[in-house]
């Protein structure tokens, strides 16, 4: 593993590294603020423009400042079909032009995947990944994923974030199987051993968007969950076999200025969902809320912080809990499992930018065509601090019941492909771990 991440940045520095000229190119000297006049877009082969011109928070007629246009570039970038966006203000027969340019990144991906389940490096999965960005030039994403190893799966899902250039109303639809392990500490001393479960589910997502950063939706769903044997509190219905209606309300708050790796703005998530409805005796809710704030302290320098909590009520399946260990993990305990009703968790970073805002473009590669072979590169120097927990209902909330972890690391990114991070943990007795992780941290 080491070999790998010592390879990926000796091929960095040898490679073609262009420095990206500025996140706005200006013909204006100095400060300024003025007013835009009209807007043009170039590079959109088969983008729509109204895809990119509902990214802007402003319009003709608003006054520009350096501010809004750097924040706009990273809101365009963020829709991650684009390997390059560049805003540029210029001044033709006394009228002030926004001229953005875009390169559109690689839209089909019918290629292999390697992928770790639970941020696990022991648990591989491996496929053929079919995706479709960008489908009809609308930011439409069509995905279908046969996923073999640790976790076998099969899914399509389909998500149009703009059913009409007029209305801001978006759809998604998701559908699939899964032969799951099971993850509870709990079911799998009930059982005698390990187990694996088969899920199949189906959903539908239906939202508005309301200006540049809040989302409503509802989703409405159903999932199978076959169970080898019955067992109370695996099964939840009076068989081994769960068939759990879903009903869920979700709202999203984001104005992040870059998705992928933010450094200023706020996000907010709050979804609460109803499990079973009653049918089939089953009957539950499990309530999510997720808190982002970045802080951009000087050119290079950013603090974030995150605070979330899971709360599951009513008579949940193991399958269901709350986990510690998995997806969530608190860097410094990092292979811990600890499961509940509930769960808790924080995190605080600071980062610096080592390297920022550069083209890496391998344009000299055969057969591959350009656009898959340009990237915006980044590292990422951070200091970090987490700490988190689980709880059964009716158990106390103390402060002494949550781990805590801090620690220093890089993260080596490659937009809009992916993010590889490594990191070294201590706990609060300072025994040490290295983290290699794929993916932002938060």
């Amino acid at each position: 593993m080491y070999k790998l991440y010592f390879k990926i940045i000796f091929f960095l520095f040898i490679a073609e590294l262009v420095y990206a000229e500025g996140a706005d190119t200006l013909y204006y000297n100095g400060n300024y603020s003025v007013v835009l006049d009209s807007i043009k877009i170039k590079g959109n082969e088969i983008t729509e423009d109204f895809i990119i011109l509902r990214e802007l928070t402003f319009e003709v007629g608003d006054t520009l400042t350096p501010k809004k246009l750097s924040f706009a570039r990273e809101r365009v970038y963020s829709l991650n079909i684009f390997n390059e966006v560049q805003l540029k203000l210029f001044n033709a027969n006394g009228k002030n032009i926004l001229l953005i340019e875009i390169e559109e990144s690689w839209y089909i991906y019918p290629i292999p995947f390697v992928t770790l389940k639970d941020r696990d490096w022991d648990k591989i999965s491996y496929g053929i990944a079919v995706k479709i960005n960008n489908f009809r030039g609308r930011n439409e994403t069509l995905r279908g994923v046969l996923a073999l190893g640790y976790d076998p799966s099969l899914s399509f899902s389909y998500l149009n974030p703009n059913i009409s250039s007029n209305l801001d109303l978006f759809f998604n639809y998701q559908m699939g199987f899964n032969q799951v392990n099971n993850k509870s500490l709990t079911a799998e001393e009930l059982a005698g051993g390990s187990f694996e479960q088969k899920i199949y589910f189906a959903k539908v997502i239906f939202g508005n968007r309301f200006g540049s950063y809040q989302r409503l939706s509802l989703t409405v769903g159903f999932d199978y969950v076959e169970t080898p044997f019955y067992i109370p509190g695996i099964s939840v219905s009076n068989d081994r076999i769960d068939r759990t209606w879903i009903v869920g309300l979700s709202y999203v708050y984001d104005t992040r200025d870059l998705r992928q790796y933010a450094r200023k703005g706020s996000f907010a998530f709050f979804i609460y969902e109803f499990k079973g409805l009653g049918f089939n005796d089953i009957d539950y809710k499990i309530g999510i809320a997720d808190l982002r704030n970045y802080y951009r302290i000087l050119d290079r320098l950013t603090i974030k912080g995150r605070m979330a909590a899971r709360i599951t009520r009513g008579n949940v399946p193991y399958n269901n809990y709350s986990f510690l260990g998995y997806s969530q993990r608190i860097r410094g305990h990092w292979e811990e499992l600890s499961e509940g009703n509930d769960l808790y968790i924080g995190s605080l970073e600071l980062n610096y930018w080592i390297l920022d805002n550069y083209r890496l473009n391998l344009y000299w590669v055969p057969l591959l065509p350009k656009s898959l072979l340009s990237y915006r590169v980044g590292l990422v120097g951070e200091l970090f601090a987490d700490t988190g927990t689980t709880r059964l209902v009716g158990e106390p909330l103390t402060l002494k019941k949550f781990k805590t972890g801090y620690g220093t690391g890089l993260s080596l990114f490659f937009l809009p492909y992916f993010i590889l991070r490594a990191e070294l943990a201590f706990d609060e007795s300072f025994n040490s771990q290295w983290i290699f992780d794929v993916g932002v941290s938060f």
